[in-house]
């Protein structure tokens, strides 16, 4: 016989859901943000294949690099806006009073960032990889470590987002921020596509996008929730 989940169980998961649906919603009403994300990415990345010319070992060996680097730099550009609208509006502060975890509130808000901006560049990065000269295993890889490492820069970005919350220039200190976090998902994430166009196997590079990932699930909710604290104090 199933058992029924406690009730403040089951208000906990509606809050959350109710949360990444608001911010996917009010996201949507100002699509022109959500749409600059994946053209930068589009754009940034054709753009290489256009002036570097048509040697197909040339594109295929640059193309790792150019593709993490250029969604590392269109995952920062929503950054700021993470936390942003809700302080300014009051409704940040009302999460952070409300009986519901901080945590778990700074999760679903990760998680709807991530669906905004990282997960269109997962979809749309294999069609940019054709580009490139890359083969059907490297697009898979190249997907699979996107999927792994765009999560993973919205968590650690969460945590820049919320130490500049309510400061100016909130675009340029975030980058100062995150960067230096943000370089070992570049190289493992660059390098399991690299070992693939070279023959060799991408899952050391793979476990090691996947630890990341798995650290930050963990600790960077807990330095945004606290850093947001703080902000509104």
């Amino acid at each position: 016989m199933l058992q029924t989940p406690p009730s403040n169980q089951l208000g906990t998961f509606a809050v959350l859901y109710r949360i990444l649906a608001r911010d996917i919603l009010v996201a949507m009403r100002r699509q022109s943000d959500v749409a600059a994300v994946l053209f930068f990415f589009i754009i940034a990345a054709s753009l290489f294949p256009l002036g570097s010319g048509a040697d197909p070992k040339l594109l295929s060996a640059m193309a790792p690099s150019v593709l993490w680097v250029t969604a590392l730099l269109s995952c920062m550009l929503s950054l700021s806006r993470l936390f942003a609208s809700d302080f300014s509006d009051g409704t940040l502060e009302q999460m952070v009073i409300s009986s519901q975890p901080l945590i778990l509130i700074v999760v679903a808000k990760v998680v709807a960032h991530w669906v905004l901006s990282g997960l269109p560049l997962v979809l749309v990065a294999p069609l940019i990889g054709l580009q490139f000269n890359m083969d059907a295993t490297g697009l898979q890889v190249l997907a699979l470590s996107l999927l792994i490492g765009t999560l993973a820069l919205s968590l650690i970005g969460s945590v820049g987002a919320a130490l500049t919350l309510g400061l100016r220039g909130t675009g340029v200190l975030i980058a100062i921020l995150v960067l230096p976090l943000y370089i070992p998902v570049l190289v493992f994430g660059a390098g399991a596509v690299t070992a693939v166009s070279i023959g060799m196997s991408p899952q050391g590079a793979l476990s090691l996008l996947g630890a990341i990932l798995a650290l930050s699930l963990v600790f960077a909710p807990l330095a945004a929730s606290a850093a947001l604290k703080v902000a509104l104090e």
